[in-house]
This record gives structure tokens, C-alpha cells and sequence, in this order.
């Protein structure tokens, strides 16, 4: 039984995820992101996620100690912003150590 496109995309979002955990990390020791604003970024790296996957990602690393949240009024409307917290940036360090490595390996190899 041959698989169907959507089965690699599925595949593929699997592989991508711990990339667009890094990515949101990268982006939250930097300044304060929200769901949407990472939305929009992510997109431009080429990674289509939803709001039913980002947010529970985002709550995620909450939960984990990586991310803090805050929530602030915008209008009407409360935004909820993250930033990375000091176990949030201290993974991120060592992850691009990680990173730094699998690149260099999966670039010698072309």
C-alpha cells in the first residue's frame, strides 16, 4: 500500500517539529513573541503550522520551564506574549551546539 501525500507531510511535521520548537525558542530569548506573530514567521521559513498545533506547543514549553508567559491588553483584546526564561535559553545553548554539529555532518556529506 503506497503512502498518500498527506502521510508524508505528517511524516515531515514529525521530523520539523523539534526545528519549530528550536525556532520558537530562538525567537523568545530574543524578544517576546505571540502565537500569531510566530504563525506569520514560521511561514516564512517555509513551515505551515495552525493554531490548534502552535498553541499547545507553546503551553508546552510553559509547562517544561522554557517559556513564560504574560498576557497584555491590545485594544480590546488580551495578547498572551512568551518570552524564554533561563532554562529556556540555557537549552537553546545547548541545542546549537547540537545543531552546529548535525549541519556540519549532513553538509560534509554532499
Amino acid at each position: 500500500m503506497s503512502k498518500s501525500k498527506s502521510d508524508y507531510e505528517r511524516a515531515d511535521r514529525d521530523l520539523y517539529s523539534g526545528l519549530i520548537r528550536l525556532h520558537v525558542l530562538h525567537h523568545a530569548a530574543e524578544e517576546p513573541i505571540f502565537g500569531l506573530g510566530m504563525i506569520e514567521e514560521l511561514g516564512r521559513h517555509g513551515y505551515r503550522i495552525s493554531p490548534g498545533s502552535l498553541y499547545p506547543l507553546l503551553q508546552s514549553l510553559e509547562r517544561k520551564g522554557y517559556l513564560r508567559s504574560t498576557e497584555r491588553r491590545q485594544g480590546k483584546s488580551l495578547r498572551r506574549l512568551y518570552r524564554a526564561t533561563p532554562l529556556g535559553k540555557k537549552a537553546l545553548a545547548a541545542a546549537k551546539s547540537k545543531v552546529r554539529e548535525l549541519f556540519h555532518e549532513l553538509i560534509e556529506e554532499e
